[in-house]
């Protein structure tokens, strides 16, 4: 059997995530206890009682899920759960993957993507971006929602997941209008995601141009796995 471990991204979290592991397994608040250290505050504490609302803001949501991926990680390590011959993540998924395969230290990644979500939260005002995820129709059918609803603003697939799954994001009026229309043209579902940032869309660039500064100062070593 051969493995493959895949991280979450943003969209995840849940107020209480991680609550039965971590009163089986002391492993999971010591792994919230490095993270704290590196923000400054109490991240399990967040994590476990809320409130939603900052659990959900982009530069608490990223430092939080990659510490509920190292979390599991070390818990399947100690174990004894077989070693993964590929890792891989999800959008924000990707930094616990590197942590997990040991590119990249645990502390210098919490602070990194702690950065990495008030960029992004910067680049657009609180409100004004959305995501949300279109289930049920074709990828061209989103594409043509997209170009229907954006009306002159930022719309736009950001997340192809799978053929009858993909994720858009942009302005948030126009997200709104985008559910609306994919609802008409028969989609499944098609709801906001719990995200404060458009994240994957062009209205990340800023952000992206401020990351890439950051990540040049960054200590990445070759990967275990």
């Amino acid at each position: 059997m051969t493995l493959a471990f895949v991280f979450p991204g943003q969209g995840s979290q849940s107020v209480g995530m991680l609550g039965e592991l971590a009163a089986a397994w002391p492993l999971v608040c010591e792994t919230f206890a490095e993270a704290s250290d590196a923000l400054g505050m109490d991240l399990w504490h967040v994590t476990s009682q809320g409130p939603r609302d900052l659990l959900d803001r982009t530069d608490i949501t990223q430092p939080a899920m990659l510490a509920a991926g190292v979390a599991v990680w070390r818990v399947w390590n100690q174990a004894g759960g077989p070693a993964p011959a590929w890792m891989a993540g999800h959008s924000l998924g990707e930094f616990t993957a590197l942590v997990c395969a040991g590119a990249l230290g645990f502390a210098d990644a919490v602070a990194l993507v702690a950065q990495r979500g008030r960029f992004m939260q910067e680049a657009v005002p609180a409100g004004a971006g959305a995501m949300a995820a279109v289930l049920g129709l074709a990828d061209d059918q989103v594409v043509a929602v997209c170009a229907q609803a954006a009306q002159g603003g930022i719309l736009e697939p950001v997340n192809f997941n799978s053929p009858g799954q993909v994720v858009i994001a942009g302005e948030a009026a126009a997200v709104a209008r985008a559910i609306e229309a994919a609802k008409a043209r028969g989609a499944k579902r098609a709801v906001t995601l719990p995200v404060s940032v458009p994240s994957h869309s062009r209205l990340m660039v800023g952000a992206a141009e401020r990351l890439a500064d950051r990540l040049v100062g960054v200590d990445l070593r070759m990967p275990d796995v």
